[in-house]
């Protein structure tokens, strides 16, 4: 009796499983197993533009650690694997937004370091029209100048922190003039240096390894930086000065002093450190305590007011981070949005996998050279 019962469980146990289960199976294994990669350890991204150039460049693909910092649990937890915040070919949202989670993240190798390049959440997202949960928002990518606490600032386009000249990275580049002789300039030489030149124009963007060599250059007569003269009006205005709400209290025109070259110095928040609030100070910090520690501030007079309460300070309740391209005259940053929340960070760029240079030939558009170069 004993042995058939056995036999009959031993039977069953090999009764395979039909052909769509077991593809059914592996898909679902396949997905939770890379969903849990991505969310909690490694995740591939692909540099779009041109504002850490000529550190990073378009078209090259990076692997991102989350280890590093520390994983970010999921914010809005329910969304369609593998897709950031849009459904590919459909257009739509690829999350439900009706369960939104606390921000949590876990221990991480290592706090956000000055010279990282970070991956985070476009912060002007919060209060926009397009808004999108913080852990759905456009991803940029940039290097960390500035961390909690420190007070950072630029002078002729060096950064400056907490009073020390910042180190530049290699590939840091900005806008120069170049003025020519008489003599014909090869332009191969703006080919070989990796001289970006606008439509024709005198104007080159470039690093200053490749300036100091074009300065030698036969044919060339002058390589200057376009550097925004300090206290010079600019056509596009700095951060606080274009995020500014209409309080009477604001005097703008202390900003109005800054451009994106000379600039500061700026206090950068940090978790519990508490700041005075008046006209001078309350342009910078307004947009952290309302819409990324979600309080309400209004100004009655010169009071202002938070939740209700007449206050002349305020404690920040999260570190902030002060994040630049590389490509300094073509990067969209903290000095024209602000201050990076730490809930925005998503992690550190390792190593670059692929590199693809869609403007150059067949035989020619990957570039081997970038294949597997770590990120510095």
């Amino acid at each position: 009796m004993n042995w058939k019962i056995w036999n009959k469980k031993d039977k069953a146990d090999k009764k395979k499983k039909s052909a769509t289960r077991e593809w059914v199976d592996a898909i679902l294994f396949a997905v939770i197993a890379a969903t849990l990669i991505r969310t909690l350890f490694i995740e591939a991204y692909t540099i779009p533009t041109a504002s850490m150039e000529r550190s990073l460049l378009i078209g090259d693909f990076l692997f991102v650690s989350k280890v590093n910092y520390g994983a970010r649990t999921p914010m809005t937890p329910i969304a369609f694997p593998f897709a950031h915040h849009t459904m590919p070919v459909l257009g739509t949202k690829a999350y439900w937004d009706g369960v939104k989670l606390p921000y949590y993240r876990l221990p991480g190798l290592s706090e956000v370091k000055k010279g990282d390049v970070v991956v985070f959440n476009y912060p002007m997202e919060a209060d926009s029209p397009f808004y999108r949960p913080v852990d759905k928002r456009e991803n940029y990518i940039k290097r960390c100048q500035g961390g909690p606490g420190d007070t950072l600032s630029l002078v002729d386009a060096q950064v400056y922190v907490n009073g020390k000249a910042a180190p530049n990275p290699p590939g840091e580049q900005i806008d120069y003039t170049v003025t020519t002789s008489s003599q014909e300039v090869n332009p191969k030489i703006f080919e070989d240096l990796e001289a970006t030149q606008y439509d024709g124009s005198p104007y080159f963007t470039m690093t200053k390894a490749s300036a100091d060599v074009l300065k030698k250059s036969s044919g060339i007569a002058s390589v200057q930086p376009r550097i925004a003269p300090k206290n010079s009006p600019v056509l596009d205005p700095v951060f606080p000065s274009m995020n500014m709400y209409d309080h009477a209290i604001h005097t703008s025109h202390y900003y109005d002093r800054w451009n994106a070259d000379n600039y500061g110095p700026i206090l950068i928040p940090k978790k519990g450190l508490t700041v005075k609030l008046d006209s001078i100070s309350l342009p910078l910090y307004e947009r952290a305590i309302t819409v990324y520690e979600s309080n309400k501030l209004t100004v009655s007079g010169n009071d202002i007011l938070i939740n209700g309460k007449k206050a002349d300070s305020y404690t920040f309740k999260m570190n902030y981070y002060w994040m630049m391209g590389d490509n300094r005259h073509d990067s969209a940053d903290s000095r024209y949005w602000g201050f990076v929340p730490e809930d925005h960070i998503v992690g550190k760029a390792l190593f670059i996998w692929m590199s693809w240079d869609d403007n150059a030939s067949f035989l020619h558009k990957i570039r081997w050279s970038r294949i597997f170069k770590g990120i510095h």
